[in-house]
């Protein structure tokens, strides 16, 4: 039995893969498996069922990405965005060597590419979304500065300060302290 592999592009949540179960099932389409970013057929679908797929988690805000360049950034802000928001153990390389060996592809490349598509380099997409997870930490309030910066990986408190500070322009104290309704909180896949 032949094995395939789709991908979809702005899966960024636990509730992103219970939207496409939900078509997937509806379309009766086999899967092994389904994570964010990814889908494991059990079996090749026809074409038709591919569009019909394409509309209907497009009608969601996903895209089913075509091999090539942009399934290559879809999968880059994938693993950093899994990495960064599910995890519960931080990487034990940096995120190019991270990055490079999960896709099987030399980092220059990698990097050249999503600077080019994305307007961003990968490092400033990363330090977007640690901030994001800073940012979630500091709204529920349960772990210290210290244990946010452990947690994320910093190299010290005084990294995290000013790197949130330079991302946000308030320190992790002030955001904490006007943290109600804030309006530049946005969802993970508006990054």
């Amino acid at each position: 039995m032949e094995e395939l592999v789709l991908h979809i592009k702005n899966m960024v949540c636990p509730r992103c893969i219970m939207a496409v179960e939900d078509i997937l099932d509806n379309l009766s389409v086999a899967y092994q498996n389904l994570t964010l970013g990814q889908v494991r057929l059990s079996v090749p679908i026809s074409s038709a069922v591919r569009v019909r797929l394409g509309e209907s988690i497009k009608d969601l805000g996903f895209e089913l990405l075509e091999p090539g360049k942009s399934l290559l950034i879809s999968q880059i802000k994938t693993l950093i965005v899994q990495q960064i928001h599910y995890s519960e153990e931080p990487i034990q390389v940096n995120f190019s060597t991270y990055i490079s060996e999960k896709l099987h592809q030399d980092y220059g490349y990698l990097s050249r590419l999503f600077s080019t598509v994305e307007g961003i380099t990968i490092e400033k997409f990363i330090v977007k979304q640690r901030i994001e997870k800073v940012k979630e930490f500091l709204f529920y309030d349960e772990l210290t500065l210290s244990e946010i910066g452990h947690k994320m990986n910093y190299s010290s408190v005084a990294h995290l300060s000013a790197q949130f500070k330079k991302e946000t322009g308030m320190t992790p104290t002030s955001y904490k302290q006007n943290i109600s309704g804030d309006p530049d909180r946005r969802p993970l896949d508006s990054l």
